[in-house]
């Protein structure tokens, strides 16, 4: 169904007041700009902002839900014969290898990370964000493989799979506050990423194939 203009226009408000805020964020700090601000920088008002952002964190955070259902989507989208291991490494490897943005390669990520680092409200958020994600890729594999309830497997692939994203993600944005390239960044990521699939277990690195129908 193709987007009508209500919506494009709703979806592009949404987008400027985020951007705008963002960066206020990284020139003053988080903590020390105010809604009233943002709202009269974007030149709309305080309630406009909120009906888009409810929270203040979500004004930074603004790609929250994409990052909760990442690795679920990442399973769901897997190929006939492909583990949601597989599906999860195979778009991890493509991300790097693609060096973007979305996994912090990018040379602001330093600016970016900083606001979250001074903001103990941010980090609270993004440590929500990171277990939301969790719970959905738990969900996600217990359906896709028809797990009966109580079944603790999905649990812990889910668990095994964060640990790889969540791993990758802190070593880049480590290596990315260091102000280093994004493509030096990117080539000793791939090996980290090696390193930690052989970390994995038979049993993890084959659980939930898609059969071809």
């Amino acid at each position: 169904m193709s987007e009508g203009l209500r919506e494009r226009k709703k979806r592009q408000t949404k987008q400027r007041i985020s951007d705008i805020a963002t960066g206020l964020f990284l020139e003053h700090g988080f903590v020390t700009v105010t809604i009233a601000e943002i709202a009269d920088a974007a030149d709309v008002s305080v309630n406009t902002v909120y009906n888009y952002f409810p929270a203040k964190e979500d004004l930074f955070l603004d790609r929250g839900d994409d990052v909760i259902d990442r690795l679920s989507r990442y399973v769901r989208g897997r190929r006939d014969g492909e583990s949601a291991a597989d599906a999860v490494l195979r778009e991890l490897r493509t991300g790097v290898e693609g060096v973007s943005p979305a996994i912090g390669l990018f040379p602001g990520w330093a600016d970016f990370m900083k606001v979250i680092t001074e903001a103990h409200a941010l980090r609270s958020r993004l440590w929500a964000i990171q277990q939301e994600a969790l719970d959905r890729l738990t969900k996600t594999l217990a359906e896709e493989t028809g797990a009966a309830a109580g079944d603790p497997l999905p649990g812990l692939v889910a668990g095994q799979l964060s640990w790889v994203q969540s791993t990758l993600m802190a070593w880049i944005g480590d290596e990315m506050s260091k102000r280093r390239e994004p493509a030096e960044v990117s080539r000793e990521a791939l090996a980290l990423l090696d390193e930690m699939e052989d970390l994995l277990s038979e049993k993890v690195l084959n659980y939930a194939p898609r059969t071809a129908e």
